[in-house]
């Protein structure tokens, strides 16, 4: 199963194409669509969520509610794009207005720096309108069509945040994943602990205030998978190096863990493998 997107942050639209989803699949545009509202809720999100309404629409790949076989793509509106017409204009040549929106200098903790130079680009908005978190909403769309191919197959994925800034939120450990989903519906940080909610909310203010932003850490919990995923053969075809890879395509992620890896290396080998009985 492979996935391409393409779009830039302030441009007409985000698209996307997957392909490996088998035929006869009952897809749920809803539930993909009550994916995207998800991604746009949580507190401390930034003006633009108040700008745009996602909602995908699927152009190939799927009738009358079910899956072809043949590749998906589907596509989600960008609604600030109105306001970006003549400086994300493909072909436009009026260069007075796209001039004075103009990114010259590169910011820290991006790509803009490096891409700059890897690409030439004088106008560093050439690299930050593809390197934008705003991408990430077509890869919840299609992610959200994988999930319900592995509902079919009764394996269940839920993701919650575990920390914000220095607040650990995380003091519920070994909760299966309906568990952890009737929990963070419940508060608007996506957290299981929610005696820190207030404290939290706090700490972002704050923040927000003093012009800053905060770091954090999310865990995301699989149920029912079968054993013999990916495979020891190849090194890019073990399962824990495929979902790395995909989280750390993500911009802003930094690390990832498989179970509790970090907490482990300061442990025994006997301490940390499972019996066999």
């Amino acid at each position: 199963m492979i996935y391409l997107t393409a779009g830039e942050s302030h441009g007409k639209e985000l698209s996307g194409i997957i392909e490996g989803i088998p035929a006869g699949l009952k897809l749920s545009i809803e539930e993909i669509n009550r994916k995207l509202h998800m991604r746009q809720q949580g507190y401390g999100r930034g003006n633009r969520q108040r700008i745009e309404k996602d909602e995908a629409v699927i152009t190939a790949g799927v009738r009358h509610g079910l899956t072809l076989g043949s590749p998906i793509s589907l596509t989600i509106k960008n609604y600030d794009h109105n306001n970006w017409l003549k400086i994300m204009d493909p072909f436009g040549d009026d260069e007075s207005e796209s001039s004075s929106r103009q990114v010259k200098f590169p910011r820290p903790g991006h790509a803009d720096l490096v891409g700059g130079m890897k690409y030439r680009h004088r106008d560093l908005r050439n690299v930050l309108e593809r390197s934008s978190a705003r991408e990430t909403a077509i890869r919840v769309a299609i992610g959200a069509i994988c999930i319900q191919l592995l509902e079919q197959l009764d394996i269940q994925i839920i993701g919650y945040v575990r920390q914000i800034g220095p607040i650990n939120l995380d003091k519920k450990n070994c909760l299966a994943a309906n568990e952890i989903n009737e929990l963070v519906v419940k508060n608007d940080l996506q957290v299981i602990d929610s005696e820190n909610v207030d404290a939290v909310h706090k700490l972002i203010d704050q923040t927000k205030k003093d012009g800053g932003t905060l770091g954090g850490i999310i865990r995301v919990v699989a149920n029912n998978l079968p054993a013999g995923l990916g495979s020891y053969t190849s090194c890019n075809e073990k399962l824990d190096a495929k979902l790395a890879s995909v989280v750390m395509g993500v911009n802003a992620f930094k690390g990832v863990e498989i179970g509790d890896a970090f907490a482990n290396s300061s442990k025994t080998g006997k301490e940390v493998m499972d019996q066999i009985f």
